[in-house]
This record gives structure tokens, C-alpha cells and sequence, in this order.
């Protein structure tokens, strides 16, 4: 069975990352979308929040387990017994950052391999940390997260600001 795994922090979902999933997810037999908790972030949401997210928006691609996870991506791979990291690009800024990741995991794990994708030319502007902002001072976050983030990142923001 080809397997991928495909981490991030995913706070929030946003379009972009689910571009790259629905193309990974169609060349893998499962892909594992694993939201990342990374202890020296802040995040907008909580682990539960983010998976919530995952699950909701990426419930009708059959291929997707939604997982979480802390600690090392190379034992988190080789705990799901996985050789194949998906990473998502959208400008060559992306590229440095994650080619030294990548070097470094291979490092660690040479059976570990990772697979870049460029992520469609409509969401190349489109990052988590962007949409935080822009929802933190009422901007339109329509077009960049779907429906049911929108909802829970109003809820979010609404209950920062109180």
C-alpha cells in the first residue's frame, strides 16, 4: 500500500492546504493529513479544533486518515510505518525552508523521502498565519478557507475579542 503522510499546523485549514491534499490523496493509496503540535508556536486553535477542521473538510476524500501528533515527524513515520512525506509549496521561500527540512529528515531517516507540491497559482498568497490576521481585524476570509472554518474562526475571534 503507498502511504503518505502530509503535517502542518493547519491553524487554520485554509484552501491552499487542501489543494495539496485532494492531488497527494490521488496518488497515494491512503494519506495521512497529521495536524503538528509544535510546543514553541501559539496557536489560534487547539489540537481538538484543528483535527475538527481536518475531518470536516476533507470528509469526502476516502484516501484521508486526519491524525495529530508531537515529538519528531521521523518517529511519528515510523510509528504509521510510512516512508513518504507530502510537503506544500507556494513560492520559493517555501522551497529553502522546506528543502533544509527535508535534508535534516533525510538525515535522520534515509528511508524517509519527501515529495514537494506546488500548490495551485490561486493560492500561492494564501498562508494560516495571513487568514489569522485578516480574521483577527474582520476582514473577508471567504475565499481563502472553507465554510465551516469561516464558522469556527468567527466563533474564535469572537471569543478572543470578548
Amino acid at each position: 500500500m503507498k502511504l503518505a503522510i502530509c503535517p502542518g499546523s493547519f491553524d487554520p485549514v485554509t484552501y491552499g492546504h487542501l489543494d495539496i491534499i485532494r492531488r497527494s490523496a490521488s496518488l497515494v493509496d491512503k494519506l495521512i493529513v497529521a495536524a503538528f503540535l509544535n510546543p514553541t508556536k501559539h496557536y489560534m486553535f487547539t489540537t481538538e479544533e484543528r483535527i475538527a477542521m481536518l475531518k470536516e473538510t476533507t470528509k469526502d476524500i476516502p484516501n484521508v486518515e486526519v491524525d495529530a501528533f508531537d515529538g519528531l515527524l521521523n518517529e511519528y513515520a515510523a510509528k504509521k510505518n510510512c516512508h513518504l512525506l507530502i510537503r506544500g509549496l507556494r513560492a520559493f521561500s517555501d522551497f529553502e525552508y522546506e528543502f533544509q527540512r527535508a535534508l535534516m529528515i533525510k538525515k535522520i531517516d534515509p528511508t524517509l523521502e519527501t515529495a514537494f507540491f506546488m500548490t495551485d497559482g490561486r493560492y500561492s498568497y494564501l498562508s494560516s498565519t495571513g487568514v489569522r490576521e485578516l480574521a483577527h481585524f474582520n476582514g473577508d476570509v471567504t475565499s481563502m478557507v472553507p465554510p465551516f472554518v469561516q464558522e469556527m474562526i468567527k466563533r474564535k475571534v469572537n471569543s478572543i475579542k470578548k
